[in-house]
């Protein structure tokens, strides 16, 4: 009976030894300047995750500190030099070109279509973090509504033909192409100056971003349709480090991430869309004084234009570059949210 219950204690010691939750991790959040790393990420990974894992040191930076660009951050997870990693989905696509199909242009009008389309499309997420990145997805999380800003009045998107505008990935310069216009890429830093010189006439970002910088001084038309998109955040654990915790400690984690991060930042993007568009166009604003740029109203046949564009150019090309499984997977998620076929 002594040796039974010596052994049972050995196996337990030893099973213990082998699933225990890593002394320490290296996080890179997302950008410091905004509400997703200062509001919800740092003070997870400092403090309620330090009190749910007493024993796991975390050391917490942003992806301006660590000052990688594109996919570089996501390389450095796949070999472990980082635990855990959030950036913008849309930098990392020239490693993994499936990624690409979740923030497509102006697919998701409003935040509730937005999540729809995630949740959907997670199953695929997760099978390419893995593969391409060695980790495992956390969660996905997004930044305001990417909307137009425009120094000319603009009455829909038909007008965008022949003007400069401010695009983030290949897909949106592809859709702005089927619109007749030219997508440019400046630093996000030297798009205000770009608008105020002329080498702009347009320039696609988040609403609330746009008034923090001061475009609502230069910019004077607003179509707050999000045509750019969502900017999802993706959050991933590098896998070596994942199997280090229990089975039980990884349902933990993914519950605990998913309450005090995931869910609140929804929230919070969905009020930041909101509170952006009223900041900049005269009403009351929270977060100081308001511009008074105009608000472009949405027309129903942009509708039809972008489905035709996306249909005819983006979708197509987008196809070349992923495999028959992703496309299948992607008219069987997306597809069926957005009315949307890749054929």
């Amino acid at each position: 009976m002594k040796k039974i219950i010596i052994l049972s204690l050995a196996t337990f010691v030893f099973s213990s030894a082998i699933f225990a939750a890593p002394e320490k991790m290296r996080v890179v959040g997302s950008w410091a300047h905004l509400t997703m790393f200062s509001e919800f990420e740092k003070p997870y990974w400092k403090k309620i995750f330090k009190n749910e894992f007493p024993n796991t040191r975390t050391r917490v930076s942003s992806i301006s500190q660590v000052k990688l660009k594109g996919a570089a951050v996501y390389r450095e997870l796949a070999n472990g030099s980082f635990d855990v990693v959030s950036t913008v989905g849309g930098y990392i696509v020239s490693d993994s070109q499936a990624l690409a199909g979740l923030d497509l242009p102006a697919i998701a009008p409003d935040i509730k279509t937005a999540k729809k389309i995630v949740e959907a499309y997670k199953p695929t997420l997760e099978k390419i973090v893995l593969r391409d990145f060695n980790a495992k997805l956390l969660g996905v999380t997004p930044y305001p509504a990417q909307v137009l800003f425009c120094n000319e009045k603009i009455d829909s998107l038909e007008d965008l033909k022949g003007k400069k505008v401010r695009a983030g990935s290949w897909t949106l310069a592809e859709y702005l192409d089927g619109l007749g216009a030219t997508g440019v890429t400046p630093p996000f830093s030297e798009i205000a100056s770009a608008l105020q010189r002329g080498v702009l006439d347009c320039a696609i970002g988040g609403s609330l971003s746009g008034y923090s910088s001061g475009w609502g001084d230069i910019a004077k038309y607003l179509y707050p349709i999000p045509v750019g998109g969502w900017a999802y955040v993706l959050t991933s654990m590098n896998l070596n480090t994942w199997n280090k915790f229990s089975k039980e400690e990884q349902d933990k984690l993914l519950i605990s991430y998913n309450k005090d991060v995931v869910q609140p930042v929804w929230d919070k993007s969905n009020f930041e869309s909101i509170e952006g568009v009223k900041c900049l166009t005269g009403r009351d604003c929270s977060y100081g004084k308001s511009y008074n740029m105009k608000v472009v109203k949405f027309k129903g046949k942009d509708l039809s234009i972008s489905k035709r564009i996306l249909e005819e150019r983006v979708l197509p090309k987008w196809a070349e570059k992923v495999s028959p499984e992703t496309v299948e997977e992607w008219n069987n998620s997306i597809g069926n949210i957005t009315n949307l076929k890749i054929k």
